[in-house]
């Protein structure tokens, strides 16, 4: 079971990364333009926001390897659409219904903590949790081979096949979990946060092609912000009301993501996603940047995904330190550790001469870094959520980081594009716009690091809350008791 639902971390990251090697290619071949075929990133980005959360609630209510099932089955039928089309919209259509797979990593993280035993729990999700970033640089090599010697078309073909063998695996070794929440779906809350996410998302993913101070990009801003304050106002209101109706539940209920551990933790994660992605996502440029630069080594795709293959490695490789370190320790002091590797890795980018060795061999310490990071953040957050809700409190968690990783694809673009160079009469980033880039990483990092200081110390519950990790639980009011069916 831990290991079906871990190929599915990594199912996932390889849906946000395989467009990537053919990125500059899609304006040709799909008859668009590079603003156009950007979109291919930014739509798969926007569903998988929209579909965490709600997926992860619906598992909750529902039955968690249900909604698995779902996720996984929209993402096979955007894979096979992509395998057959060449028509630009309809591409865009698959790249979207891929997304969906965004919500597989906090379903299985929370089918782990419903089914194993407490003492797999930690290693369980610590290795879920790293293979959202382990799948990225694992499928980058894999991606780019498919890239320089396929059709396009296996892109997602490949991914069709891979969906459909983690479906049927899935199907056969996953049990249903025995926990639900049951109620009504806050159909209003699912609408008012996809409204939200997109206009922010929209923003954030375009803001460099549309220009940050333009109209449409500062209205995105000013939508998203008052339609969040709606949306929270909304779902606080549904969270009063649900106390006395037990048929009504919030999309997210705000009261317990507004505790002190989850939402610092949920900031942090955004903080831990940006410092994390921009190591995989400038050492690509950077190997593949000629050597007329100054700082790049000429690389074809295949050979600069194996470089940072280590990376990927590394990821998987420590998740079960990951799980040691905590259980030892507590999850907070091994997210404390990553943070402090990341930070430190990041500033090694900033100072260090541009030799190939070195470069692998940060790549390769800032992955270690993210999987501490990455997999103490979900034993973090069920620390302080009730068991029902596991779902969708990971799936906001998963949503964060995925907003700091959009975040961190926005500000690379910007620095890198102020500051350029020309070799061969072709535009490239500069050395100093690097290292500017790895500078603000470093600062994330930092943030952070700070940010997790003050997350209330395992043993400490706040307002009453059980701090077992793998079994945390809050206290049930009677009408909890009477609305919910926990098995023993």
């Amino acid at each position: 079971m831990v290991v079906t639902l871990a190929l599915g971390g990594i199912v996932v990251s390889l849906m946000q990364t395989i467009v990537v090697p053919l990125l500059p290619e899609f304006p040709r071949l799909l008859n668009t333009s590079h603003s156009g075929a950007a979109w291919l990133v930014t739509a798969n980005l926007i569903a998988g926001a929209v579909c965490a959360p709600v997926l992860g609630r619906l598992g909750d209510m529902f039955g968690k390897r249900r909604l698995l099932l779902v996720a996984l089955a929209l993402m096979v039928a955007g894979s096979l659409l992509g395998a057959v089309s060449d028509v630009f919209g309809v591409v865009l259509v698959a790249r979207a219904l891929q997304g969906a797979a965004m919500g597989v990593v906090p379903l299985g993280i929370s089918i782990m903590r419903d089914e194993l035993p407490p003492e797999r729990v930690g290693s369980g999700i610590a290795l879920m949790s790293s293979t959202l970033g382990a799948g990225g640089a694992i499928g980058l090599p894999m991606t780019g081979v498919i890239a320089e010697h396929f059709s396009w078309h296996w892109l997602f073909g490949g991914a069709a096949v891979l969906g459909l063998v983690e479906l049927v695996a899935v199907w056969r070794l996953v049990p249903e979990s025995p926990v639900r929440s049951g109620g009504r779906f806050d159909f209003g809350g699912a609408v008012g946060l996809s409204v939200a996410l997109v206009c922010l998302l929209l923003a954030v993913t375009q803001g460099n092609a549309w220009g940050w101070g333009s109209g449409p990009v500062l209205g995105l801003f000013g939508a998203s912000a008052l339609l969040f304050l709606a949306w929270g106002a909304y779902e606080l209101r549904i969270g009063r009301a649900g106390d006395a109706d037990s048929a009504r539940q919030p999309l997210v209920d705000l009261r317990v993501s507004a505790r002190r551990q989850v939402l610092l933790t949920n900031i942090a994660s955004v903080l831990v996603g940006f410092a994390m992605f921009t190591s995989f996502m400038v050492s690509a440029q950077i190997f593949q940047a000629p050597r007329d630069t100054g700082y790049g080594y000429g690389m074809s795709l295949t050979l600069s995904g194996l470089a940072l293959l280590p990376g990927g490695l590394m990821m998987i490789a420590f998740s079960p330190v990951t799980a040691l370190l905590s259980r030892c320790r507590g999850p907070r002091f091994g997210f404390l550790v990553g943070t402090a590797i990341l930070m430190v890795a990041n500033l090694v980018r900033v100072v260090a001469p541009h030799q190939l060795v070195v470069v692998i061999v940060a790549t390769a310490v800032t992955s270690i870094g993210a999987a501490f990071a990455y997999g103490s953040i979900p034993a973090m957050i069920m620390q302080a959520v009730p068991v029902t809700e596991t779902a969708a409190a990971n799936s906001l968690n998963t949503l964060a980081r995925s907003i700091g990783t959009s975040v961190c694809s926005a500000v690379v673009a910007a620095v890198t594009t102020a500051s350029v160079m020309y070799v061969a009469g072709v535009e490239f980033p500069t050395a100093d716009a690097y290292a500017a880039v790895f500078a603000i990483a470093a600062g994330a990092a930092l943030l952070a690091l700070g940010v997790g200081v003050f997350v209330p110390r395992e043993g400490a519950p706040e307002h009453g809350t059980h701090a077992d990790v793998g079994t945390a639980a809050l206290p049930l009011s009677e009408t909890d008791r009477d609305r919910i069916r926990i098995t023993p």
